[in-house]
């Protein structure tokens, strides 16, 4: 039989995933997520407050509870997994590309380790001595502006932001913000401006004087944002071009990842679609794929493999054996 007390931990800690997961939440649709009755709903509500985390409730339409902002961070229970995890995280958020992270990551893992057990410790340390980060020069992003549309995205309210586009033309953007993606070098928003009445894309180091604002939206029905932003990432380029790889897709589909658009010809081959502002690099980089290929579309891209290959022709013959 199970321990009541360990049954009320566990829907405590469901009750304040679900408070963190969405802006508002009526009593109702508590106790039909959590299985249990309004008035444990409430009971657990006030423990949750007894324990530091503050939770607010108002009452008419678009009333509910919400978890609000606390003076303190309440205690965390972390199993042995998840501290881990947190561990890992912070150590490569120490070297991100969000602006003064870095040292805030640093400040945590220090304060993380000192309240684990010594078990966990050893779990946490092993897998620090066995990682090596590399310095990557990502863009860096302000951490104001990221946490303030993180929150018009969650609370759906509308953002504001000044906005220097690819051209260097300046703009003031109103929009309805959906989505944040990370691709490794970048953040970018995936947001409907209301101004042009059409989904767009924005880079968040380009944009400043980034604030929420207290005017909410009902959500529309929105575009997947990973494939949103990829065609964006992938539209505007100075130079595109698709090439035919004589390999399945499978066999390079990790050397592209977000780079380029893999689309299947048959058993033995696939076109690749890439875009660059660099001719001369895009040339270089499909170089290192691990397949030959043919340029179907660009002559320019073929005129300069030319001028690379006597160029390395060159430097070949020069070589001293």
């Amino acid at each position: 039989m199970m321990d009541p007390m360990a049954t009320t931990t566990a829907r405590l800690l469901q009750l304040l995933g679900l408070l963190q997961a969405q802006a508002v939440w009526t009593g109702e649709d508590l106790a039909d997520r959590l299985g249990v009755t309004t008035r444990s709903v409430r009971r657990d509500v006030d423990r949750l407050r007894e324990l530091g985390y503050p939770v607010q409730s108002s009452r008419g339409t678009g009333g509910g509870y919400q978890l609000g902002a606390g003076r303190a961070l309440p205690p965390l229970l972390l199993d042995q997994e998840e501290a881990v995890a947190v561990a890992v995280c912070l150590r490569l958020a120490a070297g991100g590309t969000v602006a003064g992270v870095g040292e805030a990551a640093l400040r945590t893992m220090a304060k993380l380790d000192q309240v684990m057990p010594a078990a966990i410790r050893a779990h946490v340390t092993a897998v620090q001595e066995a990682t090596v980060a590399i310095d990557y020069q990502g863009t860096t992003v302000d951490s104001d502006a990221l946490l303030a549309l993180a929150r018009a995205v969650r609370e759906h309210h509308q953002a504001r932001f000044d906005y220097i586009a690819r051209d260097g033309a300046a703009s003031y953007r109103r929009v309805e913000p959906y989505r944040l993606i990370a691709t490794g070098r970048r953040w970018y928003l995936m947001a409907f401006d209301l101004d042009r009445d059409d989904w767009r894309s924005f880079r968040l180091d380009r944009m400043t004087e980034v604030r929420g604002s207290t005017f909410g939206f009902t959500p529309r029905e929105a575009p997947d944002a990973e494939a949103y932003i990829r065609r964006s990432m992938h539209s505007g380029w100075e130079y595109e071009a698709t090439v035919r790889l004589h390999c399945p897709v499978a066999e390079v589909d990790e050397y592209v990842a977000r780079w380029g658009t893999l689309r299947a010809v048959d058993d033995a081959h696939c076109d690749l679609q890439v875009g660059s502002q660099n001719l001369d690099a895009m040339a270089w980089w499909l170089l290192r794929l691990p397949h030959d290929f043919e340029v179907l579309d660009n002559d320019e891209l073929v005129a300069a493999y030319a001028r690379l290959a006597t160029r390395t022709a060159a430097l070949a013959g020069n070589a001293v054996g």
